[in-house]
């Protein structure tokens, strides 16, 4: 129980070292700050396939849609199924999903906020698609939970930042 605890406390000092370091990071309020987290701790829980690190900043009913233009040219938008995703992080699976996110967009009216941020994805260190996700949160009085995401999703003309494409996470 112990080294658990002093792991824990560890992880979170190096995390706090990392976001300190970003240019982007030191440019947001207090406020920001928190919601971006929520935004990151999802994608670290997806990394390392914990569904239940993630379920924790959502809300019980949430809304999902995906965004794409087909390969025959139609734009289309799709209805997710947020309980699919939750259950397929928890799967154990080949490749690590992982969703590096950089440039946000924040929005912040008392206990609602939204962002955008541009994202990629990749399985493994294989770029799969990018795009931006569109996160609505509200402030619970305890903490931002998740209740809408949506994204967009391309796997042709990704503009990604070196750092990001050389494995930065944000």
């Amino acid at each position: 129980m112990r080294l658990t605890i002093t792991g824990g406390i560890v992880l979170a000092m190096l995390s706090t070292s990392v976001y300190s370091q970003s240019p982007e990071w030191n440019k947001l309020s207090t406020a920001e700050k928190e919601i971006v987290r929520v935004v990151i701790d999802v994608f670290d829980g997806m990394r390392a396939g914990d569904s239940s690190a993630v379920r924790k900043h959502f809300y019980p009913v949430i809304s999902s849609y995906s965004a794409y233009t087909t390969k025959e040219g139609v734009n289309e938008l799709k209805p997710g199924d947020i309980q699919n995703w939750f259950n397929a992080i928890a799967k154990p699976h080949d490749q690590v999903w992982d969703e590096r996110i950089w440039d946000y967009e924040i929005r912040v009216d008392g206990n609602l906020s939204a962002v955008w941020v541009k994202y990629a994805f990749y399985l493994d260190q294989t770029l799969h698609h990018c795009g931006v996700d569109a996160i609505q949160l509200a402030h619970d009085g305890d903490s931002w939970k998740i209740f809408h995401i949506a994204d967009t999703r391309q796997v042709e003309g990704c503009e990604i930042p070196a750092h990001i494409a050389d494995g930065a996470t944000y």
